[in-house]
């Protein structure tokens, strides 16, 4: 009975390192996708300058990673 218990925590933790797998993908993918519309937006659709759309760009990634990370741990 003690081999099956060690089992069955091992898948646990497999499922339980799958989740925050996938939890830190989503993150990232958020920030990524949230950076590009707003460098793009800024650069493109309001005409501004390279440094100002990076900026832009590394603040909305940033409230975006904010944001998913505390929606993934709810």
């Amino acid at each position: 009975m003690g081999g099956f218990q060690v089992q069955a925590n091992e898948q646990e933790d497999k499922v339980r390192r799958g989740a925050v797998m996938k939890a830190w993908r989503t993150i990232a993918l958020h920030t990524a996708v949230a950076a590009g519309f707003m460098f793009l937006l800024q650069r493109y659709g309001l005409s501004a300058t390279l440094e100002s759309s990076l900026l832009w760009a590394i603040v909305f990634g940033g409230c975006a990673a904010g944001l998913a990370y505390s929606q993934a741990n709810r």
